[in-house]
């Protein structure tokens, strides 16, 4: 049983797969830090500078028990959720900027040459010609 589980782990798409969460990770945060300290600015200066999270519908306030502990606050906190999608958004589009950049500076494949008649068409076609 560990020698099958030491192939298992040992094997490309494992190794691949490993490195790919690492690699997905550390871009991850690049994407984050260039969000939170590029993008989102940028979206406050257009924004006047209005931060969302402070928006929210409160359901029942805070107060105080009959045997004095504190109630929290029960509230439907929408400006937090409306800058989730703000973030959705602008990391999607850093994303898809990246892709598109990768994309325009890889090379394409080679397109494939055409394939020419197969050995069968072409006695096909040798046969035609000499009943004609």
């Amino acid at each position: 049983m560990f020698k099958e589980f030491k192939e298992f782990i040992m094997t490309g798409n494992v190794i691949d797969l490993a490195v790919a969460v690492i690699l997905g990770a550390a871009t991850g945060g690049v994407v984050n830090g260039f969000v939170q300290d590029i993008a989102m600015p940028i979206v406050g200066f257009f924004t006047g500078g209005a931060d969302f999270s402070d928006l929210k519908y409160v359901l029942s306030p805070a107060s105080v028990g009959a045997d004095g502990t504190a109630i929290p606050e029960n509230a439907i906190r929408y400006g937090s959720w409306i800058n989730s999608i703000i973030n959705l958004v602008t990391v999607g589009l850093v994303l898809f900027l990246i892709v598109r950049a990768y994309n325009k500076v890889r090379k394409p494949a080679a397109p494939e040459a055409p394939a020419g008649p197969t050995e069968v068409e072409l006695l096909t076609e040798i046969r035609d010609a000499l009943k004609k």
